[in-house]
Order: structure tokens, then sequence, then C-alpha cells
């Protein structure tokens, strides 16, 4: 049996990893790699032949582990893509998104160059419908058998409704052997999501390692954070808040978190704008597989009813009605994406914001470095928005409460739940360098055997 790293190795995004039985090819997830700057160059093509594959397992919806299904089956894989229920649904809707995201990109690449198209699309809608064909779906907790030889369960582990690790029991040449993939881990008592549900024993682990290093703040809940943000920015001073959030995940975390808040009578009323499409859509997805929320959420529609829906809460729908979001001239919450500022209605939000000594703009989530939400973050006094330079007159803060991700205990206490002396190798990925060496060093200390993989790197097990 073979590993094969493709894809976030020493890196954050591109998530991709290959399993070789003897005469079977399974794929582990197959995310678009943001890394580099030559981005259409590093997902236009696979390192080996599509039409090889027998199938792929994919971890979950986010575009960094989903994001090149569609070339995948473009170029020639016919097999079937099995995930979770939930990570079907929010996949489809993302990869939909992209297509949107790379057809306005080339439009703006060769808006006034007649002649001169730019690079085509990595897929359209019609390979996003061909992807969508190929999955399969699974629960959790129940073994599948893909073949004879190898079967797989998925195991809960937050981050993103339908987020699973990977387990896939063996038969290579008469020897059973335990491989598990974590995906991305999540965080205990994470608004909506279940807590990550313990790995079973394997002989070998591929660990994600983001957070490798660094600890979330605990010296404040998420629901003080909050109540203290609003009442600076929106009661005690008339003004508004402005939090850049992802669709998926992070603004129905949030959204349920304020729902709490207010329908608790913390803090007196103040409207409340989600100004993303793609969050509305998301959040009927979470309300159609609500029985995999956690229990607290649970309980929360037992007593009070949606999780989504509360009276100071609106859905913005369509670009006039985002407009008229930034001639509200009432104190007020807009919640809109994308979370990093490199696109989406939010721009729209900080353009006639960011000049305003009456507005706070809140991060909950990374911002990659260069990108707008970092310039911000770092303190630049002057941002560029629509080819004018604007000084930034709003107060700019950040929190990790809402962050997905589990921070280095989270990844330490889910390796440590392995047997030391019958898991025979952990291989991280998914993290910067510095993230893998500290996580590596506190892993090593415990008489793990680690390995960091270089991109291609091969592995008999």
């Amino acid at each position: 049996m073979k590993l094969t790293i493709w894809g976030a190795a020493k890196q954050v995004t591109g998530s991709m990893h290959l399993l070789q039985l003897e005469d079977y090819n399974i794929l582990i997830d197959c995310g678009l790699d943001y890394e580099k700057e030559t981005f259409q160059e590093e997902n236009q093509y696979f390192p080996f032949d599509p039409s090889s594959i027998d199938v792929v397992i994919l971890t979950h919806a986010h575009i960094d582990h989903s994001g090149n299904l569609p070339t995948l089956v473009r170029l020639g894989f016919e097999g079937q893509i099995l995930s979770t229920p939930p990570t079907a649904d929010l996949t489809e809707l993302l990869l939909l998104d992209s297509v949107n995201v790379f057809i306005g990109k080339q439009n703006k690449r060769t808006k006034g160059k007649r002649g001169r198209p730019g690079p085509q699309p990595l897929y359209l809608h019609k390979h996003v419908n061909d992807t969508m064909d190929r999955f399969v779906t699974i629960a959790f907790n129940k073994e599948f058998r893909l073949n004879n030889d190898v079967s797989l369960t998925f195991i809960p582990v937050g981050h993103l409704l339908g987020a699973a690790a990977v387990v896939l029991t063996l038969q290579d040449k008469g020897v059973e052997k335990k491989i598990a993939f974590t995906g991305d881990i999540g965080r205990t008592n994470y608004p909506v999501l279940v807590d990550p549900q313990p790995i079973p024993q394997v002989d070998y682990l591929v660990s994600e390692s983001t957070y490798g290093g660094r600890l979330h703040s605990h010296d404040v809940t998420l629901q003080d954070k909050l109540i203290e943000t609003i009442n600076e920015s929106c009661i005690k001073y008339p003004g508004r808040l402005i939090i850049p959030a992802f669709s998926i995940g992070r603004t129905q975390a949030l959204v349920y978190s304020l729902n709490k808040i207010f329908s608790s009578g913390l803090l007196p009323p103040v409207k409340i704008f989600v100004d993303s499409p793609l969050a509305t859509f998301a959040t009927d997805i979470y309300r159609k597989h609500h029985s995999l929320l956690n229990q607290e959420s649970q309980d929360f529609y037992r007593k009070q009813g949606d999780e989504f829906e509360f009276n100071e809460l609106s859905y913005v729908q369509d670009k006039r009605e985002s407009m008229s979001v930034s001639n509200y001239h009432e104190p007020c919450i807009i919640i809109s994406s994308a979370g990093m500022l490199e696109g989406g209605r939010i721009q729209d939000h900080l353009y006639y914001n960011i000049q305003n000594y009456y507005c706070t703009i809140l991060f909950i989530g990374y911002c990659a470095k260069g990108t707008l939400g970092d310039r911000l973050l770092r303190g630049d006094p002057i941002v560029r928005l629509r080819n004018r330079d604007l000084m930034v007159y709003a107060t700019i803060q950040k929190t990790d409460l809402l962050s997905g991700h589990g921070d280095h205990n989270d990844l330490v206490n889910t390796v440590k739940q392995q047997d030391v002396s019958k898991l025979k190798a952990v291989f991280l990925v998914h993290g910067e360098i510095k993230s893998m060496t500290l996580l590596s060093s506190a892993l090593t200390e415990l008489g793990y055997q680690v390995n960091l993989p270089e991109k291609g790197e091969t592995f008999e097990l």
C-alpha cells in the first residue's frame, strides 16, 4: 500500500492524498491550491491520470478540499465520490459559486482587450453538474464497504456541517491495515456544530496542522465578546458594526450566537443584515440537516424556534436591497462575505464605511497575507478600493472565538487518542511549515513517529 501526498504539503490549501492498493486507487479530497501565484497552472492538471482513480472520498465541502473535483471529472475520472449528505449539498453550492468567480475574473481580465482572451475557467456549470451526479452519500459512523478489501467509516469532527474524518480498513496482501485522514478538525463547544468525535485506533494517521503552535483565546466567551463589541459600536455610540464572514459555516454560527443574545434580552434591539446570497442558501442546507446540529442547538429549536431567524434579523436578497443597506442610517450590524475582503458584497460596505469614525469592522476569521483583510489587520492607514485610496478611520478589531479549527492542544489531543505503541506513523498536512514543525515537536516528545511530507512524496505503508 502506498500513500502519496499530492496537496496541502507544507501549506494550507489544495488537500489531495492518493492511497494506492494493488489494483485500487483511492483519492482523499481534491481541493484547489490557492498558495501559488500560478493558480491556473497548479490546478488545471493532475500529477496522475484522473481515469486511474477508482473512487474519491471527500472529508468536507470547503473549496480547498473539494474545489477541483469538476476538473478531475472533466479530465476523465468516472468513479463515485463518497461524502456525508450535508457535505454533498454544501459542495454543490460552493462549486457553483466557484464557477461564477472564475467567469467573473475572466470577464474582468478580458474587458476592453479584444482578441486577447484570458485563461479559460477551470470548469463550467456543466462540469459541476457532472460532478454532482457522481456523489454517493453515507451517514456518519456507518461502515460502508467499497469492495472486498476496503471499508470506510465517516467520523464527525465538527469544523463544518457534514465534516468528517475518513477511517479506512483495508486488506493489503492479506494483512489488515487501518488509516485515518482527519480532514479539518473542529473545536469543542462551537456554535451549532457537534464536538469532534474520537477517531478509533488506526495504524497510520494523516492529520491537519493548521493551528499547530497556536492557542485560541480563552479569557472571554464569544457571547461576552459580541455583547461588548455591539454595545460599543451600536448602542453606546450609535454607529454600525460590519462583520466580514465566510458564507458557509461562520455566518450560521454567528447568526445563532446573535439570536441567543437578542432573544434573551441581553441587548436592546439592533437591526442585523446578512448580505450574502450564498449564506442564505447555505443556511437552508443547515435547516435541511438540522438533526446533525449539536444538542444545544436542538434544544434551542424546541424551545424558541428557528436558530437562524429572529426579529432583528434580515437576509438581504438582491443587489438593489444590498445597496439600500448602505443607506440605512440607524445603528446596525452588517454580516457579509467574503471573510478576507477579497470580493463579494462586503467590499461595497467597506467602500462606504471605511472612512466612518462610527464604524467598527470585526474580523472573526483568518486573513491570508496580502489580502485586504490582512492589510487592515496589520494597521495600514490607507487602503485601495475601487481604484481609490481611502483613509482608514473605522475601528478595526479581531477575535478568534469563531475560528472553526481546533488549536494546538486540540490537535495534540486528537493524536493522543491513538495508542503510541500501535500508531506506526503520523503524517502532518494542511498547515504552514512553522505550525507543522511546532506540532511535530510536541508529538515527537510524546513518542509518536511524525512525518512532514513534501508534495509528491510517497510512503510505503
